[in-house]
């Protein structure tokens, strides 16, 4: 389980002040004032305490006035939430509150984020509970209560491992560092003891099972914060140390890859939930040791600064974050344990991520900061769905940043256009001037799905090459209840055998992968060639199948299909959530189809069926801890039936995001936009001539059109007028040489890598590659005769 987690000028300047009183802190900061002339030097500043206040303002903000909007209502509704868990706690030997004992899943870290709201409550100006002393004196009665009681050195761990070691060592540190002067020796000494006990050294001494990716950099930022409150120089620099392992590409297993991509729990792709996690995590430890004896220089620490561009911004899209790089979090939707009733869709967790980018921002470099602010204000600009400057995930430290840089006088980053693979955690996202494409798969390196903790017990299918598409005025596709309401069996771009599965089918925590190899593919950064060797998840069905990305289109083809189940196989060809009771026409023809206001596809080969339907479903369907609350949602279903055990079946079709009627049925009037080369088990080819593009997918040896491999590669072939670019890709990663004949007359290789090695050039060209082992793509230039 993983708890994932604004600065505008003010009319008149606001002071943090620690009132010995009560020691609330105000917000909004500010220098001291300068010594009197020829005054004596004080005492140097204590690094601990200025450590401990620097936390602080990360955590709860500075530089924003909380008498204004969006401040005060924020800060009125933690008073209220705050007042309301004041008046319902009831210390018990197995509870704090009723109703919410400690042995549950996160029973205890609920309770410490109940105290840390009333802190926050305590300390933070505009609350309406403000250094209230009668609110100190039950904050410290609960503290006290969950020391006694359920979180001490002589309590031996039970259920699950991330609320001992991160989600209530997080949660407590915070509360002591902002209790700091009223808690006094004993609780601040309780308080260390307590993380000593849960997070010992050994969890940091070994980067390996748990304690690697985002969970290191929490474990580090308990340990740090234990430091810091303790006063405990070499509990700070072991934090600072264990972060490094984080920093390194990797090339197995979890963490940041040099293609982009981010793993955790060894097989999930996770670059928005714990790849949040981390970039929020690492925000706070860098700025907050900046400039201490402690201050984090490592200098592999700029991986993961060139990642928020490289990694993470990808998978963002106009405030939203993709859901095939979001694991088991798809599941979460309106969680009944959590005490603000916020929706936690694919907006929310991209909202975040947002927000620990603009945290990493403050420090990163001048150049570095630009570029992020530009992107954050663009995604700022673009969320209708969610929109972000009020969206109600936020606290005010969050939205003081966000503010600051929305109000900066700064342009606002356009979404790129481009295409982005991500060969080592089996995705791709393809992005147009009208549309933005993400595509999902699963391998031997790559779960299907990751399900745990009684969180989504039917992601069976998302890793089956998912087909998940947005064009304007459609950012809500996957957010509005997309998730208990669709049919699992059919989720979009998906090729399924139609056994009924068990939830949880395959095992937890990403242990259900396919045993295939040849997954990944090649791209000239505009267009690619993606290919899955498709095996299902508690089934025999065997198939491959190809997106070719293009201008303006996905070119789907399927071969090789072939399934004993004793059940029919479909391809879903889409569908859509048209929401409460959308009613967009669906418009067919030979060979097309056309839904308004959404796009339109192509049918080459196969019998394109269509359902419309409403679909009724609950959270809780998918999520032990989410709202039971049901809503139904209209649907939009086209799919082609391989009928029953079917064996080598096919299918080709073309998605049009965003196309309207006319555009759809020009294309699909248009006999020579097309050609395709091969949809066989052996290739997957096509051409397009008027954007000079050939490209094949070879699953073995053999020849399509032009191009020739000796062995399995992805192959893009790109030409413009007198010249042309040749990506070449082993997506088996085998590591062997790629030898490739493409019979057309070549003057001269103008441009290659040293692992292309040019063999001959003339009347036709042959080079061999020497891969490697990931999957990347190698490109030459050459000059045609």
């Amino acid at each position: 389980m993983d708890v994932t987690r604004g600065r505008r000028p003010v009319p008149g300047p606001t002071r943090r002040a620690l009132l010995m009183a009560g020691t609330v802190l105000a917000a909004g900061g500010g220098a001291a004032p300068p010594a009197p002339a020829g005054s004596r030097p004080g005492p140097a500043p204590d690094p601990y305490d200025t450590l401990r206040r620097r936390w602080l303002d990360l955590g709860l903000g500075t530089g924003y006035d909380p008498a204004a909007e969006p401040y005060a209502s924020r800060l009125a509704e933690t008073g209220e939430r705050a007042r309301a868990f004041r008046d319902a706690m009831r210390p018990a030997p197995d509870a704090l509150w009723p109703g919410h004992p400690f042995d549950p899943p996160a029973g205890i870290t609920l309770s410490h984020s109940r105290l840390w709201t009333m802190t926050r409550a305590y300390v933070q100006r505009g609350t309406g509970l403000t250094g209230d002393p009668g609110l100190l004196a039950d904050i410290l009665r609960g503290l006290d209560h969950l020391s006694a009681t359920a979180y001490h050195p002589s309590v031996t761990p039970y259920g699950n491992w991330w609320e001992w070691q991160i989600g209530s060592p997080r949660l407590l540190t915070d509360i002591v560092a902002a209790l700091y002067d009223q808690a006094g020796p004993g609780r601040i000494g309780a308080a260390c003891a307590a993380v000593d006990h849960f997070v010992p050294d050994s969890l940091l001494a070994d980067y390996s099972g748990t304690s690697t990716g985002a969970n290191r950099v929490d474990l580090c930022r308990g340990v740090a914060l234990r430091g810091i409150l303790g006063r405990a120089p070499e509990r700070i620099a072991l934090a600072r140390d264990a972060l490094s392992p984080v920093f390194p590409h990797v090339t197995e297993g979890d963490g940041l890859y040099a293609d982009g991509s981010f793993v955790q729990h060894t097989w999930v792709a996770y670059s928005g939930t714990y790849g949040q996690v981390l970039l929020d995590g690492l925000g706070r430890l860098l700025a907050l040791l900046a400039g201490s004896a402690w201050e984090i220089t490592d200098p592999l620490r700029q991986n993961v600064l060139d990642g928020v561009e490289h990694a993470y911004a990808p998978f963002l899209h106009d405030g939203l974050v993709m859901d095939s790089v979001n694991g088991r979090a798809i599941s979460r939707g309106f969680l009944t344990s959590d005490d603000r009733h916020i929706m936690r869709s694919d907006h929310f967790h991209g909202g975040q991520l947002i927000a620990a980018i603009a945290l990493l921002a403050e420090g990163a470099s001048r150049a570095e900061r630009e570029r992020w602010h530009a992107r954050v204000k663009g995604w700022i600009e673009r969320d209708t769905v969610s929109p972000i400057l009020t969206a109600r995930q936020y606290d005010v430290a969050d939205l003081a940043r966000l503010h600051a840089i929305a109000a900066a006088p700064l342009p606002a980053a356009p979404e790129p256009v481009g295409h982005r693979l991500f060969p080592a955690m089996d995705r791709a996202v393809h992005r147009r001037p009208g549309f933005t494409v993400n595509i999902a798969m699963a391998s031997d390196r790559i779960a299907h799905y990751e399900c745990g903790n009684g969180e989504n017990p039917r992601g069976w299918h998302t890793g089956s090459g998912m087909v998940s598409w947005w064009t304007p005025g459609h950012g809500d596709q996957y957010t509005d209840w997309f998730w208990p309401t669709v049919d699992w069996y059919r989720l979009p771009g998906t090729t399924v055998s139609t056994r009924r599965l068990p939830d949880r089918a395959g095992g937890e925590w990403g242990q259900p992968k396919p045993d295939v190899r040849w997954v990944g593919g090649t791209t000239d950064g505009e267009y690619a060639a993606i290919g899955q060797h498709l095996k299902g998840l508690g089934s025999t069905l065997d198939a491959r199948t190809s997106w070719f990305c293009v201008a303006d289109a996905v070119i789907c083809l399927g071969a090789g299909i072939t399934c004993a189940d004793g059940v029919p196989v479909e391809t879903v060809v889409d569908n859509r959530n048209l929401g409460e009771s959308g009613a967009p026409a669906l418009t067919r023809g030979p060979r097309w189809a056309h839904l308004e206001g959404h796009g339109g596809w192509l049918v080459l080969d196969g019998d394109l069926r269509t359902l419309r339907e409403d679909r009724t479903g609950a959270w809780s369907d998918i999520n032990t801890t989410s709202t039971t609350e049901r809503r139904t949602r209209r649907w939009q279903t086209l799919w082609l039936d391989h009928g029953t055990d079917p064996t080598d079946a096919a299918y080709a079709y073309v998605l049009l995001p965003g196309a309207s009627r006319h555009e759809v049925t020009r294309r699909a009037a248009d006999p020579y936009w097309l050609r395709i080369l091969a949809n066989d088990g052996t290739c997957q080819a096509v051409t397009v001539p008027s954007l000079g593009l050939t490209a094949a997918n070879f699953w073995q040896p053999g020849t399509a059109g032009p191009l020739t491999a000796a062995s399995p590669a992805g192959v893009l072939l790109r030409r413009h007028g007198r010249t042309a670019t040749l990506c070449v890709s082993e997506p088996t990663r085998t590591g062997q040489p790629v030898e490739i004949v493409w019979d057309h007359p070549v003057r001269a290789v103008t441009k290659a890598p040293d692992s292309v090695e040019i063999l001959a050039t003339g009347p036709r060209l042959r080079l061999r590659v020497t891969p490697g082992e990931a999957c990347a793509t190698h490109e030459c230039e050459v000059a045609l005769r």
